[in-house]
């Protein structure tokens, strides 16, 4: 008997059939003899409907504390209707807000970070053979206040759950039937992948592989939780995301990652002086705007070019903040581009092997696509290209890295 911590998405919750549908799904679970804690998340669009009202009603005056009040109340109707499911197919299921639990967490309301999970009333449940079924996206601060957890906080939720009661695995389970090798509507034969490392995972999906949220695989690293993302719609291993061992051989390449969602800024001609990095990023990252990518060209006649990445959306918000400071740092010129993207290739099989960067490059140059910045770490190369090749990157690169070849 195995205690596992089951994920469900919004569209796997979508509607009542497919609500009924969960729920004979944790109850084959808990036939065979296994302990069951269920995270849900809203119905799909829940949120966002929620979202659009409080925008409309408040405008620009809104307050994060009421937002959270109001995001988190989805979560509350799921996780009723799926109790509600299970107990009328026989199995005795009990729903869980975050305060009934004491999800603790921060007091950043909207991006709230979990400090704490009292697993008292979840152990009470398991051992009276009751279905815990909680609410995702949602903590409780010190003053009692409701907080949510921003983008992807049910997968967060999930597996700070399963950490904290030591479950012998955490299933998100969604609408695809694992991680791919790359995106399969770009890439006719990409694989399913059987297993990845907690490293891999984390890069992919910070680099944007849309499967898991990176905030929830660094959760699952830290705490060695065993990871699995499966369908809810179709029967299957899905892949395990674990931490690497010894005696599984790794493939040069794991997955193709690719984010269209990428802004190029570069500020010319600004003098090459000790702190000017600073003086230029600091503005950008008081605006909360997160930067990516770095190139700061080798100086010459004392001036330097500094160019960065930024998400699309703060692409406007950053060029602003540069001009404003500009002629302060005395800078030539601002330029940029919107219509960038990011292409990365991962895997942790990079770190014994050369020549992985070089056949990288090659490959794109043989379809000619060019480089316009390059970033790498041990086990991932990125590099920012115009975004009208990013499907011709990605086949070629998951064509000459033969990921079509690896096993499912």
């Amino acid at each position: 008997m195995a205690l596992i911590v089951q994920k469900y998405g919004g569209t796997s919750v979508g509607d009542v059939e497919r609500i009924r549908g969960v729920a004979e799904r944790v109850k084959r679970y808990v036939d065979e003899g296994h302990e069951v804690v269920v995270v849900v998340s809203a119905m799909s669009g829940e949120t966002n409907r929620l979202v659009s009202m409080g925008r409309d009603i408040a405008g620009s005056r809104g307050s994060a504390r009421e937002m959270d009040v109001l995001t988190a109340s989805g979560e509350q109707v799921t996780v009723s209707l799926l109790s509600l499911g299970l107990l009328s197919i026989g199995v005795q299921a009990k729903s869980f807000l975050a305060d009934q639990i004491a999800i603790k967490t921060d007091d950043v309301h909207g991006k709230a970070r979990i400090q704490e999970i009292d697993t008292k009333a979840l152990r009470a449940a398991l051992d009276a053979g009751c279905v815990p079924v909680v609410a995702g996206f949602q903590g409780v601060n010190d003053l009692g206040e409701i907080t949510t957890l921003g983008r992807g906080g049910s997968d967060t939720s999930a597996v700070a759950l399963a950490a904290a009661l030591k479950a012998d695995e955490c299933e998100i389970c969604t609408d695809v039937d694992g991680v791919y090798t790359t995106d399969p509507r770009i890439v006719e034969s990409a694989r399913r992948l059987t297993h990845i490392t907690f490293e891999e995972m984390l890069e992919l999906a910070s680099l944007g592989s849309k499967v898991l949220h990176p905030r929830s695989v660094e959760f699952a690293g830290r705490y060695r939780v065993p990871l699995r993302v499966m369908s809810t719609f179709q029967d299957g291993p899905g892949t395990l995301i674990t931490t690497e061992k010894d005696d599984m051989e790794q493939p040069l390449v794991s997955g193709i990652a690719h984010a269209i969602d990428e802004a190029k800024i570069t500020i010319a001609g600004v003098p090459d002086l000790p702190g000017i990095a600073s003086k230029i990023l600091g503005p950008i990252g008081a605006a909360n705007i997160e930067v990516d990518m770095i190139l700061q060209n080798t100086g010459a006649d004392g001036l330097t070019d500094f160019t960065f990445t930024v998400k699309r959306q703060d692409y406007d918000a950053a060029q602003k903040i540069l001009q404003a400071i500009s002629r302060d740092i005395n800078a030539r010129e601002i330029s940029g581009d919107n219509e960038i993207a990011k292409v990365s290739i991962v895997g942790v099989g990079m770190r014994s092997h050369a020549g992985v960067a070089t056949k990288m490059f090659d490959c794109l140059a043989s379809e000619s696509i060019n480089i316009q910045m390059i970033s790498t770490s041990e086990i991932k190369i990125s590099v920012v290209i115009a975004e009208r090749y990013v499907e011709l990157a990605v086949r070629a690169l998951h064509n000459v890295f033969e990921l079509q070849k690896l096993p499912e």
